[in-house]
């Protein structure tokens, strides 16, 4: 028996108080508690140096693969200084929401740079991109009216739903069928909004974007893609898949983060003004929190003009090749990858998912990587169906191929497979 499955053995019920009865029992909390003691709990780990290929983590130099920072962009001297500028211009923190005393001119920079970026009439930056999410649908979507959404949409999006009390439905994923069957059963109820990820988070499949906006223009729905995960990757300009596919004028609703490949904190959606303006009037989410620190907003112009630039293009191919590179080294270890998105003529996309199927093989799998000095993220249920857990990987534009391969050899190791031969 392995220590996870003793530690799986071992979970026991909390005594009974007034808060525990509250609190109820719930399983997972318990499993979590129980991995925490153990040392294998695979979140909640603690970062103790900025994030970058190398960095340290509880006291060890480690190689990481479990990072949005898919540019590399979090160091770049550009971005630092462009926080650094801001902290000395604006100090610490606005104290105020947007609506009262939080905009500052460089939310309108940003702003104005993200409209001009994607070819859009305006822009609108939230403190963050969960915020955006929930701010964005509250203030499109009445109570009751109809939302249809992917079922692996960003939880973001499914608690945009329920606070906005949609009438939401959820088609398989990627699945057009299911997608039809969704519009049609609405039938004559328009508008219908219809949210996907360009770039699904956990196992980094894109979606069949030109499918799903052919679906909405014939049902006359309004598409809203989600790019927190694909914005400066993908497409010429590198706005996300959206561009990627062809289609970037003919997605209404843009929406996209700022923390991840842009390596900030917040979340904006560009569009037309008459969008913009509904939604800076009517999103709670935006009217009633404060505006994210002045450090993060510079820190975000600058990784946006970045991105817009030669070297940001640049970066962006450099991931590409990085992602490329190790799906190769994998596959050629006879690790688990899933298809490849080259083959549908699409970019590799900087999440590369190892499929191991059981929850326990994934936690001592990442707990054999951590030890050996790799880290990436262990995906569970719910975070992914039952029975599909799987290794997240994630490579950045500045990993070089001696960390990609050391890696594959290790994730090779964890999980006890050889090639094929």
């Amino acid at each position: 028996m392995t220590i996870i499955e003793r530690t799986y053995m071992g979970v026991h019920c909390m005594g009974t108080t007034s808060l525990t009865r509250l609190i109820g029992h719930d399983p997972r909390i318990e499993m979590f508690k129980a991995l925490r003691d153990s040392g294998h709990l695979p979140f909640f780990r603690e970062m103790q140096s900025a994030t970058a290929p190398t960095m340290s983590v509880e006291g060890r130099q480690m190689t990481m693969l479990g990072s949005n920072n898919y540019l590399g962009l979090s160091t770049h001297p550009a971005v630092v200084e462009g926080a650094a500028r801001a902290l000395r211009e604006f100090g610490t923190a606005t104290t105020g929401s947007r609506l009262m005393n939080g905009t500052i001119d460089l939310h309108l920079r940003i702003e104005a740079e993200l409209a001009q970026w994607h070819g859009t009439e305006d822009a609108i930056v939230f403190t963050t991109g969960y915020q955006t999410n929930l701010g964005t649908i509250g203030a499109l979507v009445p109570p009751g009216g109809p939302v249809v959404v992917d079922q692996y949409a960003h939880a973001s999006i499914q608690d945009g739903c329920r606070l906005a009390g949609a009438d939401l439905r959820r088609f398989r994923h990627n699945d057009m069928g299911s997608l039809r069957a969704a519009l049609t059963e609405l039938g004559s109820v328009v508008p219908v909004l219809v949210i996907i990820d360009g770039l699904y988070s956990m196992e980094g499949d894109f979606a069949p974007l030109t499918e799903v906006q052919e679906l909405c223009d014939d049902f006359g729905a309004v598409l809203m893609v989600d790019e927190a995960h694909s914005v400066g990757l993908f497409g010429d300009r590198g706005t996300g898949v959206s561009e990627m596919a062809g289609l970037a004028d003919r997605v209404p609703v843009r929406m996209g983060s700022l923390s991840k490949g842009l390596a900030s904190t917040g979340g904006f959606v560009a569009g037309t003004r008459d969008l913009i303006d509904t939604i800076r009037g009517r999103a709670r989410a935006f009217q009633f929190s404060t505006a994210g620190v002045p450090s993060t907003l510079g820190a975000a112009l600058a990784a946006i003009q970045l991105a817009r630039s030669d070297e940001g293009r640049a970066l962006a191919a450099q991931s590409a090749e990085n992602a490329r590179f190790l799906r190769s080294e994998l596959q050629a270890r006879g690790v688990d990858v899933g298809s490849d998105p080259s083959v549908a003529g699409l970019s590799p996309s900087p999440i590369v998912p190892v499929y191991v199927g059981d929850d326990l093989r994934v936690i001592e799998a990442w707990r054999t990587l951590f030890d050996d000095g790799i880290y990436c993220n262990a995906a569970v249920h719910p975070a992914v169906p039952a029975g599909n857990a799987l290794l997240r990987v994630c490579v950045m534009a500045t990993h070089t191929a001696e960390q990609l391969e050391f890696a594959a050899d290790a994730i090779a190791q964890s999980l006890d497979v050889t090639a094929a031969a």
